[in-house]
């Protein structure tokens, strides 16, 4: 089934809109609070689509990334009993909510910046900091450099790899998207406990 590929061809499209660094803008903002769609899903193709552009890409995706981590804190923070641990419940995230909370008794402000640049989902953690009322200055700075790197490494790599590297991972999409579905139901299998 070659959904990928179809997937990907309406994703280049998107990522040559003249309006993609607003959208761009806003993905980064809310997969900071709570979207599950990563940022490099469009970060990738705009910047092969346009690798001119590609640390304006990663600066705009850095920015309100960390902008949108700043909110997702400022709920954990102010607003946590009243809106968000509902939320919280109601998705069945209590149980990733404790483990962020031993994360962060463990490694302190470290869990913020590996949240901030694996693919381990920063939401929750920012919203835990939040909550737990981690210093909020270190938190930007941390999340500031953990998304930075990402997001410049990213928009790097397809700036160095240009064509040939689209055409690699053209050949290979269906591949890489199936394998990508595979790992998402692992993972959930998992961590649902």
């Amino acid at each position: 089934m070659k959904i990928f590929s179809r997937l990907y061809q309406q994703v280049m499209i998107w990522a040559l809109h003249r309006h993609a660094p607003v959208y761009l803008s806003l993905n980064s903002f809310v997969e900071s609070i709570f979207w599950p769609i990563p940022v490099d899903v469009m970060l990738a193709p705009m910047t092969l689509a346009k690798p001119q552009r590609a640390w304006y890409y990663a600066g705009l995706a850095t920015f309100f990334s960390v902008l949108g981590a700043a909110f997702g804190y400022l709920l954990g923070y102010a607003l946590w009993d009243p809106v968000v641990a509902p939320f919280i419940a109601s998705m069945g995230y209590e149980g990733k909510i404790e483990i962020a909370k031993a994360w962060f008794s463990e490694w302190g402000i470290w869990v913020i910046f590996i949240a901030s640049f694996t693919p381990i989902p920063y939401k929750v953690f920012t919203v835990t900091a939040g909550m737990l009322s981690m210093m909020f200055l270190p938190f930007v700075l941390v999340s500031l450099v953990g998304r930075g790197l990402r997001f410049f490494m990213v928009a790097g790599l397809m700036k160095w790899g240009g064509p040939p590297m689209e055409a690699k991972l053209i050949r290979y999409i269906d591949i890489l998207g199936w394998l990508c579905v595979a790992a998402a139901v692992i993972a959930y299998l998992l961590l649902r406990n």
